[in-house]
Parts: structure tokens; sequence; C-alpha cells
């Protein structure tokens, strides 16, 4: 539970910092306000995918204990580690963007990866939180029935 804590307080951190370097950043490089570059999708990017729904994630631990399953450990990393490929390709090309540099489909493979990882974490979660869930199911009647005896 720490741990998810302290990675959705970190992506709070990051998230808020990369709207600031977005913000900075064009405006020292003179980039047109309003001219669409993949920098401003960093903010929010991190702010959702990491802060929010690493909050959601630590609710649902305190719920069902999630970490419990083998599953947990699996969504954690390969959810993070997306989640940085991700944001870091999406830094790497908006920066290109703003400089006037082109961008190469590497950053877009790469970028591809990171949302695969991103979407095997989901899986992983859910397929930890439906096995939660129906354990909780199950164990709710039999607890009920010693609370009675």
């Amino acid at each position: 539970m720490r741990r998810l804590f302290h990675a959705a307080f970190a992506y709070m951190l990051v998230g808020v910092a990369s709207g600031l370097f977005y913000r900075e950043f064009t405006k020292i490089n003179g980039f047109p306000e309003g001219e669409a570059t993949q920098l401003g999708l960093v903010h929010t990017h991190l702010l959702v995918l990491g802060f929010v729904v690493l909050l959601i994630v630590l609710l649902l631990e305190k719920a069902f204990t999630l970490s419990e399953s083998r599953l947990f450990a699996w969504f954690f990393w390969l959810y993070n580690a997306g989640l940085v490929l991700t944001s870091a390709m999406l830094v790497w090309h908006g920066s290109l963007t703003v400089l006037g540099q082109e961008s190469s489909k590497m950053i877009a493979g790469i970028a591809g990866v990171g949302h695969m990882l991103l979407t095997a974490g989901m899986v992983l979660l859910f397929l930890a939180l439906r096995k939660r869930i129906f354990v909780a199911k199950t164990a709710a009647p039999e607890d009920a029935a010693l609370a009675r005896a």
C-alpha cells in the first residue's frame, strides 16, 4: 500500500512539473501559443494515468487487499513501466516539435510499446481485482455463519 501511495505522489509531482515545463519550454523557444505539440499531453497523462488511477487502485487495495494476488505486483511494475515509457516519448516528441526538428518512427514505436505495457498492466489489475472480489464474496457467507454461532 505504501508503494502505491508513494508512486501516486511522485506522479502528482512530476505531472505538475511537466505542465510547468511545457509552458516555460514553449515560451523560451518562441513556440506559437495554441499550436499542437505532444508536450501538452504529458501533464494530463501523468496526472490522470499516474496520480488519479493509482489513487483509485490504492482505494481498491484498501478494500480488497489486491496485493495478496500474485498478479498485483506484475500489474504495478508493467503499468508503471508503460506510463514512464509513454510519457518519456511524449516529452521527446513534443520537445522535437517545439525545437522544429523532425521526429522519427522509432519514437512512435517506443510509445506504442509503452501503451501495450499500460494495457497489459490494466488487464492484470482487472484479473487481480476479479480474483479478490470473488474471494471476498465467497468468504462473506462463512464469516456471517461464524458470527451467528
